[in-house]
């Protein structure tokens, strides 16, 4: 399903009609996933206009990051966990990567764990992106596949990660700060990020996953494997909607 709109709207455009494209699936009283990101932080805006509007009422955020976690609490929208509830109705996030499978690259932010958790407890996960997200296969951009690791001995599991994807070309380096590099990059958890450079296609992507997660230190990776139920692809020719199933 598509529409067309103005070839000369700007990127940020993109990503804000992706957004208000998603929160169409939002109804009055479910739990929500806010994600996190440049294009997730326009659906979290848009369901706070719309709850001042009163065209939406009773809905229970659950935020995937402190900074989505903030802007929510900045915009009036009620918010809880997955302790207290944990089936999502809906989850809507951005991705930095989005294959022709519907699989997905997400953390580049930072915020793979917490999304992982949130998204994969949802009855349904709506990904909005702008098309230039979309890739042939997983890293396929050129840009970073994230893996959440321990502190402890990080180098070292930053050479094992590396080693084992060698075949695809891989460099992995531990993320660091906005500092120019004179401090660490770490995640809400307290965690490092190690991000994974790949030239090649990893190949099967369930025994790539399974690979990084029996590696001791590894919390978890920014794969998002058969997750997303709806993919919201806006771009200069128009917003794409596409339904894992049906």
């Amino acid at each position: 399903m598509s529409s067309t709109f103005d070839p000369l709207l700007t990127q940020e455009d993109l990503k804000r009609i992706a957004a208000y494209k998603a929160v169409e699936y939002v109804k009055s009283g479910m739990v929500i996933g806010l994600g996190t990101g440049s294009t997730a932080k326009h659906a979290v805006s848009r369901i706070s206009e719309l709850l001042k509007q009163g065209k939406l009422s009773n809905i229970i955020g659950i935020p995937t990051s402190t900074t989505t976690h903030e802007q929510a609490i900045s915009l009036g929208i009620q918010l809880s966990d997955l302790d207290s509830h944990p089936i999502v109705d809906l989850s809507i996030d951005g991705a930095d990567e989005v294959d022709p499978s519907l699989n997905l690259v997400k953390g580049r932010g930072g915020s793979l764990l917490r999304e992982k958790m949130i998204e994969g407890a949802s009855k349904k996960f709506v990904v909005i992106v702008d098309e230039s997200k979309l890739v042939k296969h997983i890293g396929g951009s050129g840009l970073a596949v994230p893996v959440e690791v321990v502190p402890f001995c990080c180098d070292f599991t930053r050479g094992k990660l590396e080693e084992m994807f060698k075949e695809a070309g891989c460099t992995a380096k531990l993320r660091v700060g906005g500092d120019g590099g004179k401090t660490v990059a770490v995640t809400d958890n307290g965690n490092y990020v190690v991000d994974l450079y790949l030239e090649k296609d990893l190949g099967d992507l369930e025994t790539a996953s399974e690979k990084i997660l029996r590696l001791p230190g590894v919390v978890e990776h920014g794969m998002f494997l058969g997750i997303a139920t709806t993919l919201i692809v806006a771009g200069k020719s128009g917003v794409t909607v596409r339904d894992r199933f049906g």
